[in-house]
């Protein structure tokens, strides 16, 4: 029975998520704990540590652990580093995979956060058994991860994949975090998509809604999408607007690797058709012919709590005995 399973943890910049994953994909125990409570990374490890340890024991102890792995941001794989962070309070370079093999005594593996919910996707979800395919994650920011020959794309540096920073309108809207103008990110996050309906409501004074009862710091992603599900004209332009911009970066992105399917993944797909009828019609729409009508776009089949662990604990299964 030994090493049937396997260790995932998922940082983000406010949660870290942690569990205890077997290999058809049932989480056997899990938690979570604040990342920014602490200002540097030893305290983070020890609070780990002491939630952690006590769920290995639970599931039988250190020698039924295949290995760690970890989905973080500017995670890098190569190195097992967390690279300049923009949104953690441990700043420069964390060797963060060697720091977990000296804690728990057990093999480590690191990537980005996107790079993990695309293995989650190959090995639990919606892509099991395809070998070429993009997992587009529509959170706060938008993340990517890319498979192709049945492969995690990593680039020479570790750092390939980041489809949400691609400029998808030249000279656009300003994205605070990196300084670039017109990315995909600054419009097809939920972020962005608060945006457009805050530019929107002051652009067209005259499209009714009832999103101008609110103040613009009221106005945010659930307030647009409950909005547009009760018919609201300006809510659905915004989701219209969005699933535009974010086909027509899509059918590029189809034309650079081929997919066989692009998973959908996070707060956004919960709009369902009103976001992926436009999604689906502009990608095509912008696709040369040999790329029309081939390309599958999916939602993810993971539960949201549980992908970050599944996507994490999926990075230990890859490893080499």
């Amino acid at each position: 029975m030994s090493q049937q399973l396997a260790v995932g943890i998922d940082i983000g910049g406010t949660n870290t998520k942690f569990g205890i994953v077997d290999r058809r994909g049932n989480i056997i125990g899990d938690g979570r704990m604040l990342t920014n409570q602490h200002e540097n990374v030893d305290g983070f490890l020890d609070e780990l540590h002491g939630h952690l340890s006590i769920l290995i024991n639970e599931a039988g102890g250190i020698e039924n652990m295949k290995g760690i792995g970890v989905g973080a941001p500017n995670g890098n794989y190569y190195t097992g580093n967390i690279e300049y962070a923009p949104n953690l309070r441990w700043k420069g370079v964390v060797p963060l995979a060697s720091l977990l093999e000296q804690k728990f005594g057990l093999p480590t593996v690191l990537t980005n956060d996107a790079n993990a919910a695309a293995l989650g996707e190959l090995i639990y979800g919606a892509a099991r058994g395809m070998k070429d395919f993009i997992v587009i994650t529509l959170g706060t920011g938008v993340g990517s991860g890319i498979v192709a020959n049945g492969q995690l794309i990593y680039g020479h540096d570790g750092f390939a994949g980041e489809l949400g920073h691609c400029i998808v309108i030249p000279g656009g809207r300003l994205h605070a975090g990196t300084g670039a103008h017109g990315s995909l990110e600054a419009y097809a996050s939920a972020t962005g998509v608060t945006n457009t309906a805050i530019e929107f409501l002051a652009n067209r004074p005259d499209t009714p809604s009832m999103m101008r009862e609110h103040t613009n710091e009221e106005i945010n992603s659930k307030l647009i999408y409950e909005a547009a599900m009760k018919g609201d004209p300006l809510a659905m332009e915004v989701y219209e607007f969005t699933g535009k911009i974010l086909g027509e970066a899509l059918a590029n992105f189809v034309m650079f690797s081929s997919p066989e399917a692009i998973v959908l993944f996070g707060g956004l797909t919960k709009a369902g058709d009103l976001i992926m009828k436009p999604v689906r019609e502009h990608m095509e729409k912008n696709l040369l012919p040999i790329f029309q009508n081939k390309v599958k776009l999916l939602f993810s089949e993971l539960k949201e709590s549980d992908a970050a662990i599944l996507g994490a604990s999926a990075l230990a299964w890859e490893m080499k005995d």
